[in-house]
């Protein structure tokens, strides 16, 4: 039985992997990826897409199609192996932080982390983290984990800033001392952005890292606890069809997005339903929601949603990453409090660049391939600097489980 499972998880993964061919990673080719002109249909989501149309319209329904929506098409994603395993996850917790250390040590124990992987420093428990405690931070983790360690969890919430940029951004990518004097500006390429690398340490010399962030110690447990309970859980065809939202809201500015969301209909050969919809959120009640991404400052109701254990979900605004709450605007905390698994938010004005945002299509091809969130998310941001990645970094529904 087991062997049997192996190769239908197997089958599922390479059905993946033909959705999307290799991507170039070059800064070009990124920029032409965000700008939705790179690639070609996918072979596999293209043809079963051909087959569910219709195969005869009308004149003036043809031109009322063509003015109505933007003409959509799947983007082409590297193909990946592997995933970030508990192995190689670094755990960091403040002990001056009451919460740091309740939530860091069950994740330790859900997770089963070694004493190694496990690094105690005390930090202020404040919103921004200080230049002289961000390096003294900073090389405390280099000095602590070894080339085994692949990212990085931190268990708090604040700090969840440096200056301008976002802590997990900081931790991973370096201190850009330059970055407030321009938030708006256009940013240096990710080398994280779309790679095909499981090993982000060993190939890219970053620890891509994430905050264990949630309103309290009770709901951050129970997002450590769907994180582990997601492992695993939709590699096996036959049983939930996951929904994808996409939603297309009316403010303009905030809904950049659109035009990169993918072909709506089902995709049978991967098992799930992918739907671009009108509206911030979708329907109060959506049954089995794996992923949704809607650009709107503020929403409500996203408790009523029925989400899956690896959930993702994010917005496309200002400050959603502003974990304090003090600019008014709704945030990644939200997502997380309503029984999403994984967000994403920004900590400082990023105006409205989409590759500052995760990409609606990378983010989810990375994750049905079986990557963790920590690895989708961070591979869907083409200039992340700004934004801070809220979740259980070792969420993977996908994954290929060991017989």
């Amino acid at each position: 039985m087991a062997k049997r499972h192996l190769a239908m998880q197997t089958r599922v993964h390479r059905q993946v992997r033909e959705i999307g061919l290799s991507l170039a990673r070059a800064g070009a080719s990124a920029v032409l990826l965000m700008s939705c002109l790179a690639g070609a249909v996918a072979s596999e989501a293209a043809a079963e897409q051909a087959s569910t149309a219709p195969q005869s319209r009308s004149a003036s329904d043809a031109a009322s199609s063509a003015t109505a929506a933007p003409q959509r098409r799947w983007l082409p994603a590297p193909r990946v192996n592997g995933r970030i395993m508990p192995s190689q996850i670094g755990l960091v917790i403040n002990v001056a932080d009451p919460y740091s250390v309740e939530v860091g040590e069950h994740y330790r124990q859900v997770h089963r982390l070694g004493d190694d992987q496990v690094l105690r420093v005390e930090l202020p428990v404040a919103s921004q983290l200080s230049v002289a405690d961000f390096e003294r931070l900073r090389a405390s983790i280099g000095d602590f984990f070894g080339d085994r360690i692949q990212a990085l969890a931190l268990a708090w919430v604040r700090p969840f800033a440096l200056e301008c940029q976002s802590i997990t951004a900081a931790l991973t990518l370096g201190r850009d001392a330059r970055l407030c004097t321009a938030t708006c500006a256009k940013q240096s390429l990710s080398p994280y952005f779309n790679s095909r690398s499981s090993l982000p340490w060993r190939d890219h010399g970053l620890r891509p890292s994430m905050l264990l962030a949630a309103s309290s110690v009770a709901q951050a447990r129970r997002l450590i606890d769907r994180g582990h309970a997601s492992v695993g859980r939709l590699a096996l065809r036959g049983g939930v069809v996951p929904n994808v939202h996409y939603m297309v809201t009316t403010d303009a500015a905030r809904n950049v997005r659109a035009s990169l969301f993918p072909p709506a209909g089902p995709l049978r050969s991967l098992g799930i339903e992918v739907k671009v919809e009108e509206g911030v959120l979708p329907a109060p009640g959506s049954l089995d929601v794996l992923l949704v991404q809607t650009g709107i400052a503020r929403f409500q109701g996203a408790e009523s949603l029925e989400w899956l254990p690896g959930a993702l979900a994010d917005h496309l605004t200002s400050f959603g990453g502003v974990l304090d709450r003090s600019a008014g605007q709704s945030t990644v905390l939200d997502w997380i409090d309503a029984g999403a698994t994984a967000s994403y938010g920004t900590v400082s004005e990023p105006c409205n660049h989409p590759q500052k945002f995760p990409h609606p299509q990378m983010l989810l091809l990375h994750y049905l391939q079986g990557s963790s969130a920590i690895e989708a998310y961070w591979k869907s941001v083409a200039w992340p600097r700004q934004g801070v990645f809220v979740g259980d970094p070792l969420a993977a529904p996908y994954a290929r489980m060991r017989p």
